[in-house]
C-alpha cells in the first residue's frame, strides 16, 4: 500500500501517475493525485475526469517504466 508520504509527494509535485491495477497496461490509469484517505486515492485523469482508486495499487510516476504486478521479480528456486 502506498504510503501518505508518497502520496503528498506526487500532489505536491502535480507529477502525472500511473496507477497499475492488472496485468493489462490498458487497463493503467494516469493522472495526479488530487486526495486520499486511509483506503483510497482520488485520482484526475487528462480528460479532467477523477476516479477513485484503492491504496492496494501500484502508484509510480509515469516517466519510470511499468511493473507489471502479475510478474515475479525474483526467481523461483524450488
Amino acid at each position: 500500500m502506498i504510503s501518505e508520504e508518497q502520496l503528498d509527494k506526487f500532489r505536491v509535485s502535480g507529477e502525472t501517475i500511473r496507477v497499475v491495477r492488472d496485468g493489462m497496461e490498458v487497463n493503467d490509469v494516469h493522472g495526479i493525485v488530487v486526495a486520499w484517505d486511509e483506503s483510497s486515492v482520488v485520482i484526475r485523469r487528462p480528460n479532467r475526469r477523477v476516479v477513485k482508486l484503492s491504496r492496494i495499487y501500484s502508484y509510480a510516476p509515469v516517466s519510470e517504466e511499468r511493473v507489471n504486478p502479475l510478474e515475479d521479480t525474483e526467481p523461483n528456486h524450488s
